[in-house]
């Protein structure tokens, strides 16, 4: 299935292919010139690269690893056991191994990352980590401590040259799969979801079944997403709903909300609909004053998940 997909199959296998700020291209580098990998923490926004350049590190460095995504399996038994089973076997490379723990900001803070903090210990002989979040402090303070945080970054400076380099990208791979498309389009896409590049692709795949990549898909991306959300509302599924939020911070909340109220004849019974604008209303004020503003969005739509009756 995931060679179907194209963040997969199009997915850089070296650093240099890598679409990163020439400082975290050179740390990355300075790293394959020593052969040596240490324990390590990639942090920042979602799709800017991390997974990505932990691969490839492992690709360049010839390195065995196994990939666990913490949002998926977060159990302690089931770490223990993956790892364990991973690590206790010969690597055909020789040498060490790597773990890539995926979304490691998922995983319990009291429980599964202080767990982590012992298999990290337990198995340095023969295993490093790299760990990869969006919110680097949900990470508690003893796994920071056994790694080297890198942050994943996009300022003003980098963040034009690195658009053009994925308007690159794009192009050649709406080209490799015969799709036209409107050059300022792709544009606009791309500084829509900067340094999200991976919902770009996601996006641009999906309305590519039309042949054609135009204007609509400004249109239809937002309607998209939100319909999915609205899905993962009705099936009262938090895990879902929590990584629809994660993933689509680039907007503010309040559009969010707004977005909501403005649907919500669609999808949510008549008797509901008041209780629905008193909690929009209640999360918009709470908006002003939050400094997590991630958290406070996740609050309100689990409010409307326990709730509100949807149609």
């Amino acid at each position: 299935m995931n060679e179907f997909l194209w963040v997969e199959k199009y997915r850089p296998k070296t650093i240099d292919e890598c679409v990163l700020p020439d400082d975290l291209k050179s740390n990355f580098k300075k790293v394959l010139k020593h052969g040596e990998l240490q324990n390590m923490l990639l942090t920042g926004t979602a799709g800017t690269g991390k997974t990505t350049a932990a691969k490839a590190l492992c690709n360049e460095l010839d390195l065995d690893y196994l990939l666990i995504n913490g949002s998926e399996e977060s159990g302690i038994d089931t770490l223990r056991n993956k790892i364990k089973h991973f690590a206790s076997t010969v690597s055909l490379q020789g040498g060490y191994k790597v773990v890539i723990l995926d979304e490691a900001d998922y995983l319990n803070p009291q429980s599964t990352q202080p767990a982590l903090r012992g298999f990290i210990e337990e198995f340095s002989s023969n295993c490093r980590f790299i760990l990869t979040c969006n919110f680097k402090n949900r990470i508690i303070e003893p796994l920071h401590s056994r790694c080297t945080t890198i942050e994943f970054n996009v300022s003003k400076k980098n963040a034009a040259p690195l658009a053009m380099a994925f308007l690159e990208r794009c192009e050649m791979i709406l080209k490799v799969n015969n799709v036209q498309y409107e050059k300022q389009i792709l544009a606009e896409l791309i500084m829509k979801h900067m340094p999200d590049w991976r919902k770009v692709l996601n996006e641009l795949q999906r309305y590519s079944v039309s042949g054609t990549i135009d204007s609509g898909i400004l249109v239809q991306l937002s309607d998209i997403s939100f319909n999915g959300l609205i899905s993962f509302l009705k099936e009262k599924n938090f895990k879902q709903v929590r990584k629809w939020v994660a993933e689509n911070m680039d907007s503010e909340p309040a559009a969010l909300y707004r977005k909501i109220y403005d649907n919500m004849n669609d999808h949510v019974d008549s008797a509901s609909i008041p209780q629905l604008v008193l909690i929009l209303a209640d999360y918009q004020y709470k908006n002003a004053f939050v400094a997590d503003h991630e958290l406070n969005t996740v609050a309100c739509l689990t409010e409307v998940m326990a709730g509100v009756k949807f149609k």
